[in-house]
């Protein structure tokens, strides 16, 4: 293959991604070059250089490099020479970072050096290189969170720290080059792109953006730029106001709503329930003779689906008959943002101004970071100010299991992963309520799923299962060192060689009175149905879009991940419980092995009015 033919390769295998990175054209054959060639030659054009400062003048924000240009004819940004390619001293997925720096000692030095931690001990360096690096991190993806031809958990954010020249380019309003990440793919490994945005000439600072965005909102550019230079965001007010609808279906498949004269199905009593499912664990546990699995949809007197339903207005009008398991616009619970708004509803204040406790109590304070930031970033310093913990877990607004999630007290790391996807801050519960697990000899962190079943949105009627499920940490609960999973998370049903105890509500039950007496479980529970009653009331109280919709032929199954925190002290000490998030169609596959008449008693509720005292209880108080 001749050069040109190269070349035609080299755009057609990466001219999309050129162009998306906004690379100008006239660099792309001297690139396609020097990654054929392999030339890294961007010592030949510019120096590193240590940034000398007189005693007590560098401020923690201040470099300690600097990269400036070393051509005597310095560089222009027509000539299609001057791009270079920076390599990457660190690429890594935050979960194994620590266990990386503490595995690979040339790795941790290396980083440590680039730094300024080169004085500490292994262990003291490491901490300081997991918070520093935030001031180095770099990102790219294999593919958005919606891309279905790549496994979820390999489309999460890839960092990667470049190498001490690329490290060392620093910040500037007005920078004269941009750095872009690129993937090599014949090689399978990805680079960084250096090169000229004006003429910089010999002896001139290189400098980039550091918060490249489209953006141009003065505010939104400090506050992406918080890691490097600090601003006083004190004076913004952090409370937060409820969207308009647009904002309830941005980003949101079109739903219909059911026609007006939607009534309820009328039931047959005289035969089994058809029932067509894409659940196996409903095909497998719906076993009362009162219902038939069937494998055609159009038979069916009742859809239980696990794909998300959007056509109820052609529902209403075309099978008026049959349940589905699904309400319109149920997404405003069941999506983190949505929900923490539809919760605010209830509340009748906004915060306490002596402790900044948010409203209503058993909502985690939540920002957007998307469209609050400037609001979480003044709430985030008010806290500092007044020496309140400030320890924060970033979720993205809709996947589950623990991916791409994260806790940090570190406003520069919560920042950087503003731009990785949509996500909310939620303050991390600093004081939960611990379990002690005799079979590692430790406390630890746990939630409670409570099942919840909406029969109802209009008049408002909802049942929950008392049968709730538990989940545990593996390792003992301490505010630090907060990639350690085992420690501050309690999913371990999905990742491989994860410890899993199984506990049922019974047996924990007798455990929790042994460990705390004081506390009936019965009045947390009660706790807990008033919290979920709340936040229903809060997702009906406005019409759709920004609220649940009315729909006769719609019953749902949910699940409420609750989590227990301590209040107060001494005789005041209480336990607050806390609403982390609402599932849609949770997996049920614990529960059907627990209590095989899970589904029937579910469905005999739902869509016979069969009532079960012992299995569930009204929401309504």
């Amino acid at each position: 293959m001749d050069g040109v033919d190269k070349f035609k390769e080299f755009v057609h295998l990466h001219g999309n991604q050129l162009t998306s990175s906004g690379v100008p054209e006239h660099f792309w054959h001297t690139l396609s070059r020097k990654l054929e060639q392999q030339i890294f030659d961007a010592g030949n054009a510019f120096q590193l250089l240590m940034i000398e400062y007189n005693e007590g003048e560098k401020d923690p924000e201040d470099p300690l490099f600097a990269v400036v240009v070393a051509k005597p004819a310095g560089i222009k940004a027509s000539n299609a020479q001057e791009i270079y390619i920076i390599d990457h001293a660190w690429t890594y997925r935050l979960n194994n970072a620590r266990t990386r720096l503490k595995q690979v000692p040339a790795l941790l030095n290396r980083l440590a050096n680039m730094m300024g931690a080169s004085h500490l001990d292994t262990d003291d360096a490491i901490e300081f290189v997991m918070d520093a690096m935030w001031r180095y991190n770099q990102m790219y993806a294999l593919g958005t969170t919606n891309d279905t031809d790549i496994p979820i958990e390999d489309r999460m954010p890839i960092w990667y720290i470049m190498d001490e020249l690329g490290s060392a380019v620093n910040h500037s309003d007005s920078p004269n080059f941009r750095i872009v990440p690129f993937m090599h793919l014949p090689e399978g490994i990805t680079y960084s792109l250096l090169f000229p945005v004006k003429d910089a000439p010999d002896g001139e600072q290189v400098t980039r953006d550091f918060a490249e965005v489209n953006n141009t909102d003065a505010d939104i550019r400090n506050a992406l730029l918080l890691p490097w230079r600090y601003t006083n965001f004190k004076d913004v007010d952090f409370k937060q106001s409820e969207p308009d609808p647009k904002y309830f279906l941005d980003g949101h498949i079109e739903e219909s709503l059911p026609i007006a004269s939607a009534t309820s199905p009328k039931i047959d009593r005289l035969r089994p329930l058809r029932v067509f499912t894409t659940y196996s664990m409903v095909q497998q546990h719906l076993t009362d003779p009162l219902f038939q699995v069937v494998d055609q949809e159009e038979e069916a007197d009742i859809l239980w689906l696990t794909s998300h339903f959007k056509i109820y207005r052609e529902f209403s009008e075309h099978a008026p008959n049959k349940f589905i398991n699904q309400f319109p616009f149920e997404n405003v619970i069941t999506i983190k943002d949505l929900l923490a708004i539809v919760c605010r509803r209830t509340a009748s204040k906004y915060c306490d101004e002596e402790t900044l406790q948010t409203y209503p109590k058993w909502l985690p304070t939540t920002y957007n970071l998307k469209t609050e930031l400037l609001q979480f970033v003044s709430y985030n310093q008010a806290r500092d100010e007044k020496e309140l913990d400030n320890h924060w877990i970033v979720k993205p607004w809709n996947l589950a299991r623990g991916l791409d999630t994260y806790i940090s007290k570190n406003v520069a790391q919560i920042v950087r992963l503003q731009p990785t996807g949509p996500k909310i801050a939620q303050k991390y519960i600093e004081n939960p309520v611990l379990f002690d697990r005799v079979d590692i000899g430790a406390k630890v962190k746990f939630d409670v799923r409570y099942v919840f079943l909406v029969k109802s949105t209009e008049p408002l009627e909802a049942y929950i299962y008392t049968n709730f499920f538990l989940r545990f940490a593996n390792k003992p609960f301490g505010l630090n060192q907060f990639d350690e999973y085992e420690k501050h998370f309690t999913v371990m049903n999905y990742g491989e060689h994860l410890q899993l105890l199984h506990l049922k509500c019974a047996d924990f039950l007798k455990l929790w009175i042994e460990q705390y007496p004081k506390f009936n479980w019965t009045d947390i529970e009660n706790d807990i149905r008033q919290i979920l009653h709340e936040v229903l009331v809060g997702a009906t109280q406005k019409k759709a879009p920004c609220g649940i919709g009315k729909s006769p032929q719609s019953r749902a199954l949910y699940a409420a991940d609750i989590m227990l925190e301590w209040e107060g002290d001494g005789d005041e000490k209480r336990i607050q419980p806390k609403l982390l998030e609402i599932n849609f169609l949770p997996d049920c596959k614990r529960a059907c092995e627990y209590y095989p008449e899970f589904f029937n008693d579910i469905f005999k509720l739902l869509f016979l009015d069969v009532p079960n005292e012992q299995m569930f209880r009204s929401l309504k108080l």
